[in-house]
């Protein structure tokens, strides 16, 4: 459905200027204040190869940043709009220094492309698509589905951590990410899927502390995880131990783009809780079951197709286009 989605978005733009009467310049018009696909063709025809390139380039040398590029792009997408807001460093109230974007990264990347792209076609192309791009192709380098993505936003002009406190966390409960999902206009089929791009990373056991050993309520441990799956939990992140130490985030698959996850979440051995929270509401339940045994492929239910559905309208959330943002010289800093 992702890959019908890109293409018939093309096709929708082409056909407007290959029909009609109208000139040139008013299609041109016409197009301006929306996101398509090929959006650089004309202004910067090696744009997304040169992104392409250097994000190929950084999952070689690290193989964990494919995941964590995909984590960039949702967590701008979700504070502000996928503007690049996240990028920017002006200080202590820099959005990047929220706790709720604690441990996101690949600054580097983005700038490194940035920096590429400004010597080939200067002032053309916004951080806030390269964000957009680079996930797509770290998706495509963990063997997951190849889209299209629709460009052309500028990059956001505010960038304050206190804008960041609707960001899902991993202890929200599950009426509390349903609703910070609807509040940006995601669907619970849009939750269980963007939750699903855990497949591919890691997660430190910071985050695992108080779902082992402090579980609220009445302490101890999350009775949801699997009691077979528990000791290893606590082995790989004991009690008093370095929280910093990292374990995969989808058991037995966490290099490989696939569903796998879903099936781990409903078996109780979902590593993050916010993820075994969708084993608590009968709707993201089936949503997950929809995707699992023989029945889904039956019913024209593809995992692939619709997490690139899920995640090309979630790079559509608040974007900036033409006036309304800038195309920044250097991603960390406003122009």
């Amino acid at each position: 459905m992702g890959e019908v989605w890109g293409l018939m978005l093309w096709s929708l733009v082409a056909g407007t200027m290959m029909s009609g009467t109208g000139t040139r310049g008013q299609v041109e018009d016409e197009l301006k204040g929306q996101l398509r696909v090929g959006f650089y063709r004309q202004s910067c025809p090696a744009a997304e190869s040169i992104v392409s390139s250097v994000v190929r380039d950084a999952v070689l040398s690290n193989s964990n940043m494919a995941a964590i590029l995909l984590r960039l792009h949702f967590h701008d997408c979700f504070i502000e709009g996928c503007d690049g807001s996240i990028l920017v460093e002006n200080g202590p109230v820099s959005e990047k220094h929220a706790f709720g974007h604690q441990g996101v990264g690949g600054f580097e990347v983005i700038e490194q492309a940035k920096a590429q792209l400004e010597a080939a076609c200067p002032g053309t192309v916004s951080c806030a698509d390269i964000v957009a791009l680079a996930a797509r192709d770290a998706v495509a380098l963990a063997n997951g589905p190849t889209y299209e993505v629709p460009t052309g936003r500028r990059d956001g002009r505010m960038s304050n951590m206190s804008l960041a406190s609707d960001m899902p966390d991993v202890v929200d409960s599950i009426e509390q990410l349903k609703s910070k999902f609807s509040r940006r206009g995601l669907s619970e089929r849009d939750l269980v899927l963007l939750s699903a791009a855990h497949t591919i990373g890691t997660t430190a056991c910071f985050f695992m502390t108080e779902r082992l050993y402090n579980f609220i309520p009445g302490g101890g441990s999350d009775p949801s995880i699997n009691p077979g799956f528990l000791p290893e939990l606590k082995a790989r992140c004991p009690q008093n131990g370095d929280v910093n130490v990292r374990i995969p985030i989808d058991e037995g698959s966490e290099r490989v783009f696939d569903k796998q996850i879903l099936q781990n979440i409903r078996r109780g051995f979902a590593v993050l809780q916010s993820d075994a929270k969708l084993n608590d509401d009968p709707v993201t339940q089936s949503v997950m079951d929809s995707y699992l045994g023989f029945f889904g492929p039956v019913f024209g239910l593809s995992f692939e197709a619709d997490f690139v559905e899920a995640i090309v309208k979630m790079g559509q959330i608040d974007v900036k286009t033409d006036s309304g943002g800038e195309i920044r010289r250097v991603c960390s800093s406003f122009n």
